[in-house]
């Protein structure tokens, strides 16, 4: 069944998408200081590509600091890139749950859309099913 979604996602918007996040990568590793936000975008465009049977989780305990990196990381992210991804995934969430079919669909553009607006402190792990 994760097959079969992942699929139908990777035609309903995944590879485009997916392409948006991976070309937000190349421009961020252009410069030294955006190496580390191309290596965020290349990671969930590639999870873009094939969201399901995989999950976005936060991030374990980072202390004080590392969620305040985080916070800086997220606002710099949202100013040069996440707005225009959050966007694209909220248009592709819009066309699709017209239909009910679409709609789990349109649920996961919804958070990828959120996770283009913060993806510090996040990170994206295998479900089992058990």
């Amino acid at each position: 069944m994760r097959l079969l979604g992942n699929l139908v996602w990777f035609v309903f918007g995944g590879f485009i998408m997916g392409l948006g996040w991976w070309l937000a990568g190349l421009i961020a590793a252009l410069t030294i200081i955006g190496i580390p936000y191309a290596i965020a975008a290349f990671r969930i465009g590639t999870f873009s590509f094939w969201p399901f049977g995989r999950e976005i989780l936060d991030t374990p305990g980072s202390g004080e600091a590392g969620r305040l990196l985080s916070l800086i990381g997220n606002i710099v992210w949202i100013l040069f890139g996440g707005l225009w991804l959050a966007l694209g995934h909220l248009i592709w969430a819009l066309l699709l749950a017209v239909t009910i079919i679409g709609i789990p669909f349109a649920v996961q553009h919804l958070k990828l859309a959120h996770l283009s607006l913060t993806p510090y402190g996040k990170t994206i792990v295998t479900r089992h099913v058990v």
